[in-house]
């Protein structure tokens, strides 16, 4: 699934307690943020009540970086990126956990614009792996960093979405053989006339009118 936060606030509230009722179950939490914001999502954690030091030290908890994933060899590559997605999921359960809850910021890997292809792509080709697994994975996006070109594929590509702090099945999604020949055929890049706020899509997609074009709502 896919969510769109306009704020840290709004993802935290929506988020945390997932990520806490996991905990308690004995289930394993793998996050993956920026860099710059490792530490204060560590603190975010301590203060909705988790142990970090101790589900830290007993493998229950991952935080790792962009750059120790998505951007590990300094440049996003898909393929590698499949097979690391299985294997943290895997890892999961090789270590007695029953499952794995994962939530990935990666929107950094869309700065560059030469590699916007190939995230969408693989962002597709995750719906051929994830039913493999019960694990729920949560793919979490800043608004205020996306154009609506890019929030309309990353939704398209998703067929759970949260909006607004709400859990919803995506009316449009559209699985991997049918979208990845449409989308890998046309430009990412649209004129700046075409673009519309964060604010404004989210707004739209909630009262239905942002439905991307050949989805079935239009």
């Amino acid at each position: 699934m896919c969510a769109f936060f306009s704020s840290a606030e709004e993802e935290y509230e929506t988020l945390l307690p997932f990520v806490r009722d996991g905990l308690e179950r004995g289930e394993r939490a793998y996050h993956v943020c920026h860099t710059k914001d490792r530490d204060e999502h560590l603190e975010q954690l301590r203060n909705a009540g988790v142990d970090v030091k101790e589900a830290q030290r007993k493998r229950q908890l991952e935080v790792a970086t962009v750059e120790e994933t998505y951007l590990r060899d300094g440049r996003f590559d898909k393929d590698e990126m499949l097979t690391l997605t299985q294997q943290r999921l895997k890892s999961g359960a090789g270590l007695g956990f029953p499952l794995t809850r994962t939530i990935a910021h990666a929107e950094s890997v869309l700065e560059d614009w030469s590699r916007v292809n190939d995230w969408i792509e693989y962002e597709a080709r995750l719906n051929e792996i994830l039913p493999h697994y019960d694990d729920p994975v949560i793919c979490a996006y800043d608004a205020n960093l996306l154009s609506a070109a890019i929030a309309v594929d990353i939704l398209r590509t998703h067929p759970v979405v949260i909006i607004g702090g709400v859990l919803r099945e995506n009316p449009f999604f559209v699985r991997p053989a049918e979208f990845l020949p449409e989308r890998l055929g046309r430009n990412v890049t649209l004129p700046k006339a075409f673009f519309v706020t964060p604010e404004r899509f989210i707004k739209e997609l909630r009262q239905g009118r942002a439905a991307p074009k050949g989805s079935k709502d239009q």
